[in-house]
């Protein structure tokens, strides 16, 4: 063979290779180390002080997920070695009352639990941590999960005094404005008008109908029966809640025009356009391909990358504008590649404007949050990052898709995301 004939042969060779390498090609491939998820899913989210969980504590819509991700996957709870829950409000994030909530779940003592609180994305954390410790060898299976009860844990209790210190500095002092407020600022600043976030708003809440209508959720959705009191009557009563509750069907511009303000005279933000107050839980199984293979666990998914990153406190919203692409870089992939994005709606407004800055199609319905989010389903803090997960593989194996994107906006400024790949 000519010099020339061999040249061209190596060249035809790398360019074969690195096309089965080009981005989004690699996420494709399967290696024995690949951290995968076998089984993710979640109890409805309901509405806070109303819904159908308002009686019930967080550590039992916790031991709810953890027994049903058991049942549901068949892998055995003894091989289960550490549990990750993210929690907001709870003292101690529910470290005590979550670890008794795995035992009651049926999962030995010999697997440890922990509680994490990255605020808004704590359930997200909560994963990410549980596929770390996989991917270090510290334990071969986990779980990441997150719980909020919001009805009886919500309000001002949940954020302790500030020291003198603290106080001092001005930008830590903004840690501590309320979320409502900070929006308010974000929307005018960066002019996003109250009819473009209604009409988002408007728009979550005919995807989550439809989706809703459709049974769309009901491959990730597991009902619990639970004893809930009528507050009129103050009769308790047994009752199945196996559906959201805070999907509002017939949502209309002129319907959410008639809501006051919330946080501001003649301000943008109300209850219609911000997520809702809700309670819930969420468990993700992970473990390593190898082990998924040896167990005989079908892998519904693997986690690719992750990111976390800070932003100013007064622009906490912004969080997943500058958390997505680093997830992205992580990755080896664009955001052109990505099929489904999951980015929690906080609030109208941050969600519009990452949406236009990260350079989404807004008119592409499918492609972020396609079937409605926390505006018409709700937000459970500690819950959403966990519960986003179960949404995206939910979706991306009913549509046929493959790349997947969770992410959020973390208060005190903040943000995460994670890319995963369905199988």
């Amino acid at each position: 063979m000519s010099k020339a004939a061999s040249r061209l042969t190596l060249l035809q060779s790398h360019l074969s290779s690195s096309e089965h390498d080009l981005p989004p090609n690699h996420l494709f491939q399967t290696h024995p180390s690949d951290i995968v998820i076998t089984c993710a899913l979640r109890t409805p989210l309901t509405r806070g002080g109303k819904g159908g969980f308002k009686d019930t504590a967080a550590s039992d819509l916790l031991a709810h997920a953890l027994s049903s991700l058991i049942s549901r996957s068949g892998v055995p709870a003894s091989l289960i070695e550490d549990i990750a829950v993210g929690n907001v409000l709870a003292p101690g994030a529910g470290a005590t009352e979550f670890r008794a909530a795995a035992l009651v779940a049926g999962i030995p003592e010999s697997a440890a639990v922990h509680a994490v609180n990255r605020q808004c994305s704590s359930g997200l954390q909560a994963v990410v941590d549980i596929a770390n410790a996989i991917k270090a060898g510290m334990i071969d299976v986990g779980v990441g999960a997150g719980v909020e009860s919001m009805s009886s844990q919500y309000g001002p209790g949940a954020v302790s005094e500030f020291s003198e210190l603290l106080e001092g500095d001005e930008e830590a002092r903004n840690c501590k404005v309320p979320m409502g407020v900070l929006s308010e600022g974000m929307a005018e600043d960066k002019g996003i008008s109250r009819e473009v976030q209604d009409r988002f708003a408007v728009e979550s809440f005919k995807k989550a109908e439809r989706a809703q209508r459709e049974g769309r959720f009901a491959g990730e959705i597991v009902g619990m029966k639970v004893k809930w009191t009528d507050p009129k009557t103050e009769e308790e009563k047994e009752v199945l809640v196996d559906k959201d509750d805070g999907i509002r069907a017939g949502m209309t511009i002129e319907g959410m025009a008639k809501i006051k303000p919330a946080f501001k005279k003649g301000g943008s933000i109300h209850a219609g356009n911000a997520s809702q107050i809700s309670d819930g839980a969420a468990a993700v199984l992970m473990m390593r391909r190898d082990t998924a293979e040896r167990l005989g666990q079908k892998v519904v998914g693997k986690f690719v990358a992750s990111s976390v990153v800070g932003v100013k406190p007064l622009l906490m919203g912004i969080g997943p504008w500058k958390a997505i692409p680093v997830a992205l870089e992580k990755a080896g992939i664009s955001k052109e590649d990505v099929d489904v994005f999951e980015i929690n709606e906080a609030f109208a407004s941050q969600c519009v404007w990452c949406i236009r800055e990260l350079g989404l199609d807004e008119t592409k319905r499918e492609q972020v949050n396609p079937n409605g989010g926390a505006i018409a389903f709700g937000h459970p803090l500690g819950c959403t990052g966990a519960r986003q997960v179960s949404t995206l593989f939910n979706e991306l194996g009913r549509t046929g898709k493959k790349i997947g994107v969770t992410s959020m906006c973390v208060g005190t400024g903040m943000g995460m995301a994670a890319v995963w790949v369905k199988e």
